[in-house]
């Protein structure tokens, strides 16, 4: 009785494979890069583990036995699973493949971002995306957990285990109803706002501190009547001719239309926002990926 043991050695698996390839020792030797000698050696090796021949030699052909036949088709596919692997392995690594979880504030959820993610994909047609839009303060707390491989966030922003990239600051814009008198100007001046019917982001955001403190250094009074903590929410009213709102550009620029004039300030200020990632561990490639991907598309945005 022949005893075989229960593993087998990959060398000369590949070696059988090689030759079921090739034909001959010759051909598989070459597939292998080793000698002639050594194909011979690992097959030779091979039937003495498993117990029977694998092929038949006719001249310098090799002609599998039924018994070899019947191992390699349980084989190949498992060279297959290999060669896929191999696959992967070099689609993530060159950011063809792989998953990537973004976490965005609602202020560029509308537009910017989807643009971003949509120009990420279409040289990566293997990669999936998860977004989710989120206030600030809670896609840090997911990006430093690596709960999200990135975030875009508006600043200021203080949390530990993130790094923060800085993006272009985003100059604020006047979202007017078309209906409206100052829609006829192609420039808006704070003060040109001073009783305005106003809809004002929400008193908690930074950025509404700011508007508050230009409004009332220049001495103007909004007539504030309605607040919300989101810019695209503020942008639909302005649409339904509820008042005029400040946003940034990148928020305001899909509503303009029949119903939305959207018009620079003379007073320039603006809002900042980051690219965030976890702190510790290393970058996910595919984040970095996506970062670049989405300044370029920014700078492509303001050029339009």
């Amino acid at each position: 009785m022949v005893y075989m043991k229960s593993s087998l050695n990959m060398g000369q698996v590949e070696a059988f494979r090689s030759v079921m390839i090739a034909g001959t020792v010759v051909g598989a030797a070459r597939l292998m890069n080793i000698t002639q000698p050594g194909v011979s050696r690992s097959i030779g090796l091979l039937e003495l583990r498993i117990g029977y021949k694998l092929f038949d030699r006719h001249g310098r052909r090799l002609v599998p036995t039924p018994e070899g036949e019947a191992l390699y088709r349980e084989i190949e596919p498992l060279y297959g699973s290999l060669d896929r692997i191999a696959e992967i392995a070099q689609d993530i690594r060159f950011q063809r493949a792989g998953a990537l979880r973004i976490g965005t504030l609602p202020a560029l959820a509308q537009w910017l971002v989807p643009r971003g993610i949509a120009r990420f994909l279409s040289t990566r047609p293997k990669v999936s995306v998860f977004v989710e839009s989120l206030p600030s303060r809670q896609i840090a707390e997911r990006v430093s957990t690596r709960q999200f491989d990135v975030g875009i966030v508006e600043l200021p922003l203080f949390r530990s285990a993130i790094s923060i990239e800085p993006l272009e600051p985003m100059p604020f814009m006047a979202v007017i109803p078309a209906t409206h008198p100052l829609a006829e100007k192609p420039i808006i001046s704070l003060k040109d706002l001073d009783g305005e019917r106003m809809i004002m982001l929400a008193r908690q955001s930074f950025i509404r501190h700011q508007i508050d403190d230009m409004l009332s250094n220049l001495g103007v009074e909004p007539n504030v009547i309605l607040e919300t903590p989101s810019s695209s929410i503020a942008c639909a009213l302005v649409g339904a001719g509820a008042g005029i709102t400040l946003v940034g550009n990148h928020t305001a620029k899909p509503f303009a239309g029949p119903q939305v004039v959207v018009r620079p300030i003379k007073e320039a200020f603006s809002s900042n926002f980051a690219i965030i990632f976890p702190e510790a561990g290393t970058r996910l490639s595919l984040a970095n990926a996506f970062a670049e991907e989405f300044r370029e598309e920014i700078r492509c945005s303001d050029l339009s």
